[in-house]
């Protein structure tokens, strides 16, 4: 039986769930990715909470530019954010998808700003 593209990234998501967990100490970095946009949120798994977020919908610097582009300043954007509310180090979570293309420019930029993990 054969999984839809959906329903294989749901498996492979609750599959890397059950061991990557966001703490107060090492919150998780979650990774969303659409067609049209890059979302990136930094989840404390044990408090329940989102404490930082960025899109590539509200930053104004992504618009009109290429999507492993738009990433990039996603992951920049998210970096600078955590160091604004005092976050170092983060558990990346790839949410299912591939480590590649936009989800691994998304990383890199957040690497290089500053954000450890």
């Amino acid at each position: 039986m054969a999984f839809s593209r959906e329903a294989r990234r749901q498996k492979i998501q609750q599959r890397v769930r059950k061991t990557v967990q966001g703490t107060t100490e090492r919150p998780r970095l979650s990774v969303y990715r659409s067609n049209t946009g890059m979302y990136a949120q930094i989840i404390d798994d044990v408090a329940g909470r989102t404490l930082v977020s960025a899109s590539s919908l509200k930053d104004k610097k992504a618009n009109g530019i290429a999507k492993i582009e738009q990433a990039k300043v996603v992951g920049q954007a998210i970096a600078e954010k955590a160091k604004a509310a005092g976050i170092e180090k983060v558990v990346f979570d790839r949410n299912g998808y591939l480590y590649h293309g936009r989800v691994k420019a998304l990383a890199e930029a957040a690497r290089e700003a500053g954000l450890n993990f």
